[in-house]
């Protein structure tokens, strides 16, 4: 997963030893604020001495977040781990990235020799009588009105 963002803070640097392997460690956390209609926080944070230092993240920066996400389970309580594996910083003048294809994805070209042929969105309806045609906008459905029998107020589809 990853996340473009301006850092917004900058957690003091953690460590401390392994019960387990008695190596040391050492931890720091970030925060990072999108540019979106709303803009969002994300806190992420960078695990090993030689990671922190190979990041070099500094206040203002504008990066894209590469991290993973994990969850943790403490006394009964879970909580959430975000941790950055990297992290690629973003030209200043163009803090926001071209938009990828429609829906992420791109289309792949078709085949030598094969053309494919449009589809229509939805299968044309027989009109029902006593109704005009209606020119149908294209990708929706068009419906019929429908009545009840004997003009009977109560049936009202509201």
């Amino acid at each position: 997963m990853e996340l473009q963002g301006k850092v917004i803070f900058i957690a003091e640097r953690r460590s401390g030893v392994s019960k387990t392997t008695g190596n040391p460690w050492m931890t720091q956390d970030y925060v990072i604020e999108t540019h979106e209609q709303y803009p969002k926080k994300m806190m992420f944070n960078v695990f090993g001495e030689d990671k922190i230092k190979q990041f070099n993240i500094q206040m203002g920066e504008e990066i894209n977040v590469f991290f993973d996400i994990n969850a943790r389970e403490y006394q009964g309580k879970y909580f959430n781990d975000i941790r950055a594996w990297r992290i690629d910083r973003v030209d200043p003048n163009n803090p926001m990235p071209a938009a990828p294809a429609a829906g992420g994805y791109q289309q792949a070209a078709p085949a030598a020799g094969y053309a494919p042929q449009p589809q229509q969105a939805y299968p044309q309806q027989p009109q029902q009588q006593g109704f005009p045609q209606q020119p149908q906008q294209q990708g929706f459905p068009q419906q019929q009105p429908t009545f009840a029998e004997g003009g009977d107020d109560e049936n009202l589809p509201f």
